[in-house]
């Protein structure tokens, strides 16, 4: 398969890097200029050459979020009464936002740069996506901070939960909605005269809105100190991932990227979403994998799944194809957290070769996900979609 998808993957183009010496964010100022060439140190803006640093999509979305920090916290209320209020801000933002790999992110630009020749990548545009990238990371800290708080999570991206600092508490649960109304300011404040602005919006809130009913599932599911196989099926279970996680992480950054680009067709959205959910299907499916076979040293954390009475694929997928005796061993020992019970559970997924049957797993969904970029990417890039498999597939973290 590795050498299928090489294959598949388009070179990159010669813009993944791009010019960029103006301020960030500072979008109201920016000259709406074309840049003819970021190649070779110079860059040609409306007929001027200047020597610019070329600067890779990562170091660029690096480097717009002091600034979207000071905006928010300095420059966005004037009331010296919030005062304190805007440095608890700035605190929840530097605290929950950086960290992890931005792919959400950073897929808002990589899918715009496939889908408009660089002629018409404006540094407008450029600055928008990459502030429409950090509205996902805000998005998606919002999740993670009232998730850790329903879960009695006590690290996060190696660092105690937000809630878990001192004198933090379930004061976190206003900071999470500090978050959330953080994005609709950027928004507001930077995409309000464009076209596609009420598209984002409705595409924020329709997604913030399934994502809280995925969530809604996850919990009913397994309700902490409740461990009830029988509420496990793999219907329940690609129901919450599909609406927990692949909308957020899949369709939600290059469906914005879509807008951007003037794509606002409706069927060119379902047939992205048709497509980009499968991955996002897969991509939490090979989470769960990772969570119970994956090499701590690698994927830098210890799998708990088992300890947490999760609805994974793994015991899902266990549960269809196990005898009575071994699931009255799972129904003993999941979502036990001495260790004597979880290596039972994994001796039962060793026995019933859940690796073996993971990796079919896999090479049958990298199939069906070729089948349906051919039926319904046709009138889209590819790679869009290549670029996203190609940082999910046979990952090990």
């Amino acid at each position: 398969m590795r050498r299928l998808l090489c294959g598949l993957i388009n070179a990159p183009k010669a813009a993944r890097t791009m010019w960029l010496s103006v301020a960030p964010l500072k979008l109201k100022n920016a000259a709406n200029s074309r840049c003819t060439s970021s190649f070779q140190g110079d860059n040609v803006c409306n007929g001027a050459h200047s020597k610019k640093a070329l600067l890779s999509d990562p170091r660029l979305f690096e480097d717009q979020f002091e600034e979207l920090v000071a905006e928010l916290t300095e420059r966005d209320f004037a009331d010296p009464a919030l005062a304190d209020a805007l440095s608890r801000l700035r605190e929840v933002l530097v605290y929950n936002s950086p960290g992890g790999k931005r792919n959400r992110g950073l897929s808002v630009i990589g899918s715009l740069r496939e889908l408009l020749p660089p002629n018409e990548l404006t540094q407008d545009l450029v600055q928008r996506a990459l502030l429409v990238g950090w509205c996902i990371e805000l998005l998606q800290a919002f999740f993670l901070v009232a998730d850790d708080i329903m879960d009695a999570s006590v690290t996060r991206r190696g660092q105690p939960c937000w809630y878990k600092k001192d004198g933090i508490g379930l004061d976190a649960i206003n900071d999470s909605f500090l978050l959330e109304g953080s994005i609709y300011r950027l928004l507001r404040r930077h995409c309000r005269d464009q076209p596609y602005y009420i598209h984002l919006l409705e595409l924020f809130t329709e997604t913030s809105f399934q994502t809280e009913l995925g969530q809604a599932l996850d919990l009913m599911t397994a309700p902490p100190g409740q461990i009830d196989l029988n509420r496990f099926s793999m219907e329940r279970y690609k129901a919450i991932v599909k609406y927990k996680t692949a909308y957020y992480s899949f369709y939600l950054p290059v469906a914005s990227a879509m807008y951007l680009a003037g794509i606002n067709s409706e069927k060119e959205h379902s047939n992205a979403k048709h497509i980009l959910l499968e991955m996002g299907e897969f991509f939490q499916i090979q989470d769960d994998y990772l969570d119970c076979y994956g090499d701590p040293a690698v994927t830098g954390k210890i799998g708990t799944d088992i300890q947490d009475n999760k609805c994974s694929w793994l015991v899902v997928t266990a549960l269809e194809v196990m005898t009575p005796e071994q699931r009255a061993e799972l129904e003993a020992c999941y979502g036990r957290h001495d260790a004597a019970s979880v290596e039972k559970v994994k001796a039962v997924y060793n026995t019933l070769q859940m690796p073996t049957l993971y990796q079919q797993y896999e090479e049958e969904s990298y199939k069906r996900l070729q089948k349906l970029i051919a039926a319904h990417a046709q009138n889209l890039p590819h790679a869009v979609f290549l670029n996203f498999a190609k940082k999910i597939y046979k990952r090990n973290k």
